[in-house]
């Protein structure tokens, strides 16, 4: 049986059951209740005091009960607090084990909502898109399907040198950013182009083929753009597979889109002038989501998993 407290209007009837000398098992018989918080009432009463005294005494002990709320060290706040001010999240705090966090993850991000860190200082979250968004930009007419990708390599999923890329768009879409995410690491490289057309996209994109070992990135995914019509050029020239996603289908690019949505909330907005800007400035941006651990890979950092990969002198060239 379920327990449950004593009501207001049981209190007052064991009141007067008590003033009536009636006994307590025949009080418990009649109430349906237990003996012992009948006897714990009628103690109380015997005291000279009333049932209306017991229930506020009831509902002074009842604010007691339950976890009370964990108050971090102001050590371990400041440690959070510089740390999500560099990107990292909650669940990074706890998990990366740089500093001993006196709560669990969940208890942490409680601590964001009740106001006591900022959360607007956290990654963005929710759709950017409603559910139904048809894509109505320009599609390539003649490209490699997605699905391709899967029969091409059998071990797509679990090998190192598969990226995602796409642009982001600047000012009054006269400027881009290009944007490539390895797969297995989550690293992020990221090139300025001259411009945002496909002849510039191009250019950079050979550019930076060229300045990195062959055969070193086995595919590339892209949305359907027009920025990467030349597709085919890149692909021969540097001896690269080069794949498109499904119309309207951000999610067969996820990881990509996911490090766009960041890149957009730090420090490339939509009103920024990417003419403006040089490919240093490009290149720290990127720097710093790959020095944030990740969950996914076990607390590393992007930067980390992705050099177990390459050689040391190779990084440079990359970024």
């Amino acid at each position: 049986m379920t327990y449950s407290h004593l009501t207001t209007d049981e209190l007052v009837m064991i009141e007067s059951y008590y003033h009536q000398n009636i006994s307590v098992a025949m009080i418990a018989e009649r109430l349906r209740r237990s003996r012992q918080p009948i006897y714990n009432v009628i103690n109380f009463l015997k005291q000279g005091n009333s049932a209306i005294a017991y229930y506020k005494r009831y509902k002074v002990y009842k604010k007691r009960c339950g976890r009370h709320k964990i108050i971090l060290p102001k050590k371990q706040q400041k440690y959070i607090k510089e740390k999500v001010a560099q990107g990292w999240t909650p669940d990074v705090n706890i998990g990366r084990f740089e500093q001993p966090i006196s709560c669990s993850m969940r208890t942490l991000y409680r601590r964001f909502k009740d106001g006591t860190f900022d959360i607007t200082t956290l990654p963005m979250k929710g759709k950017r898109k409603p559910n139904g968004d048809q894509e109505r930009r320009g599609k390539q007419a003649f490209k490699r399907n997605i699905s391709e990708r899967e029969k091409d390599y059998t071990l797509f999923k679990d090998e190192f040198g598969h990226i995602e890329g796409d642009t982001i768009v600047g000012a009054h879409h006269k400027s881009a950013v290009i944007t490539l995410v390895e797969r297995l690491s989550k690293a992020i490289i990221t090139l300025k182009p001259k411009g945002r057309k496909a002849s510039d996209i191009e250019t950079t994109l050979t550019e930076w083929f060229q300045s990195i070992p062959r055969n070193l990135f086995k595919s590339f995914t892209f949305d359907n753009g027009k920025e990467f019509s030349n597709w085919k050029v890149l692909s021969n020239k540097h001896d690269v597979s080069i794949y498109f996603a499904d119309p309207g289908t951000p999610s067969q690019r996820g990881l990509n889109e996911h490090s766009n949505g960041l890149f957009r909330n730090d420090d490339l907005p939509k009103e920024m002038d990417f003419n403006k800007v040089e490919q240093l400035f490009v290149s720290a941006v990127a720097d710093k989501r790959n020095q944030i651990p990740r969950k996914s890979l076990n607390y590393q950092t992007p930067l980390e998993v992705f050099s177990s990969y390459i050689n040391d002198s190779h990084l440079s060239s990359l970024y």
